[in-house]
């Protein structure tokens, strides 16, 4: 889960569009998260300056997807960075937002069975963050507003009511991005969103659900719906089920079991990418999500060997070097003839360290002599590399062997 969706799109004319970012730094294992990686990509892989983001996306308000944005726009968080500015076109969100109220926080007020306060354009964020009138933002997601908001970009609420993404419509682009989640629905002239019970049901099942089309391909990404919210769009959708038909799924929620059956038969992806992180404790994905995947995939045979459907994960993608340490040398202190101070005796050396879990405000203090610990030589990230032409799909990971990549194929069916 530490990584949210942590998405890049690049398109074939070089618009990027970014979705969600996982936690912020201070609250991962790794001290990293997908602000890291796109850093890397402009600064190191185009060699650029400027990180140029046409459009960033907050799948849904809780923090395990927009850490890594806020990392990216937080002027208290370049000095991670090696590009010199961050340039943002549009951000979009789903609407459903964390409002103050007396002791705590809440998703605005109901009516009849439906949200009635989504967050808007900018000048509603605007308001809802400023000192007037009116119920305002709250917490970490209105600091992260708040960086947004500071940048001067256009921002959206999007719904399946746009049916587009804002410059992304059938022929705007060489790819087009269908909006179908979430269902908006007209409550006394305002906008609503679906009561589905408790906060969590609501913002996760209020994810931003999009898909993407070029050529004959079709790619779905599908935020943190849950089961409550999957069988509310079969129903929604009722006879244009084939609309979340596609080539490649963002498996939903992490690999959560709390997952319609019925909907990951809509899908029928021949491949499905599991965005499950780093040390957390949902126990992400679920085996009967894994096998699941598997069943309702889209298959393909060839010389009696399976083509499709695939099944990745994150979590098994990324990997680890462990080296055990075996002399310390203190370079600063020096012993009676002038030579560094050096120490083999692991049970000797002691260190004071932190340990950050998944999500976690703090870090917890360890203290710990050295010939119990190892050092970690190199990390592999979970990486899975999802390109296509409009005609084939080709699917990559990373070998934690040699570094190169293990890639599969298929052809789109649309």
């Amino acid at each position: 889960v530490g990584q949210g969706d942590g998405i890049l799109i690049r398109t074939p004319n070089h618009r990027h569009i970014m979705i969600d970012g996982g936690y912020q730094r201070s609250k991962q294992p790794t001290g990293k998260n997908a602000a890291d990686f796109v850093d890397w990509k402009f600064a190191k892989d185009y060699g650029t300056t400027t990180i140029d983001l046409d459009v960033m996306i907050a799948s849904h308000c809780d923090a395990d997807h927009y850490g890594g944005l806020w990392d990216l726009l937080n002027p208290a968080e370049d000095r991670e960075l090696d590009a010199q500015q961050v340039l943002l076109g549009h951000f979009l969100h789903a609407g459903v937002s964390w409002f103050k109220k007396p002791g705590g926080r809440y998703l605005g007020p109901e009516s009849n069975g439906f949200l009635t306060r989504l967050l808007g354009n900018r000048a509603d964020v605007g308001a809802a963050l400023g000192s007037g009138s009116g119920i305002k933002l709250q917490g970490e997601w209105a600091k992260f507003l708040q960086c947004v908001y500071d940048t001067g970009c256009p921002i959206s609420r999007i719904s399946h009511v746009d049916a587009w993404l804002p410059g992304f419509a059938p022929g705007e682009q060489p790819v087009a991005i269908r909006v179908l989640a979430p269902v908006e629905y007209d409550l006394n002239g305002q906008p609503a969103l679906t009561d589905f019970g408790s906060d969590s049901k609501n913002t996760n099942g209020h994810s931003v659900l999009l898909r993407l089309d070029y050529g004959r391909s079709r790619i779905l990404l599908t935020g943190d719906l849950n089961k409550k919210a999957q069988q509310s769009l079969l129903t929604e959708w009722e006879g244009s089920r084939t609309e979340f038909l596609c080539d490649v799924a963002k498996g939903c929620h992490h690999g959560s079991d709390d997952v319609s059956y019925a909907f990951l038969q809509a899908m029928q992806p021949a491949a499905t990418v599991i965005s499950s992180g780093d040390d957390e404790s949902h126990s992400h994905p679920r085996p009967k999500i894994v096998a699941a995947s598997g069943l309702t995939g889209y298959v393909t045979l060839a010389n009696d060997e399976i083509v499709t459907p695939l099944v990745y994960s994150t979590e098994i993608a990324r990997s680890v070097r462990i080296g055990t340490p075996k002399r310390f040398t203190f370079s600063e202190v020096k012993d009676a003839q002038g030579q560094a101070i050096s120490e083999t005796r692991m049970d000797k050396v002691g260190v004071d360290y932190g340990v950050v879990t998944a999500g976690a405000l703090k870090p917890q203090s360890r203290t710990a002599t050295m010939n119990h610990r190892k050092i970690v030589d190199g990390i592999i990230y979970g990486l899975v590399n999802v390109r296509t032409d409009g005609d084939r799909i080709l699917c990559a990971t990373l070998n934690e062997a040699d570094s190169k990549w293990e890639i599969e194929s298929f052809s789109s069916r649309f």
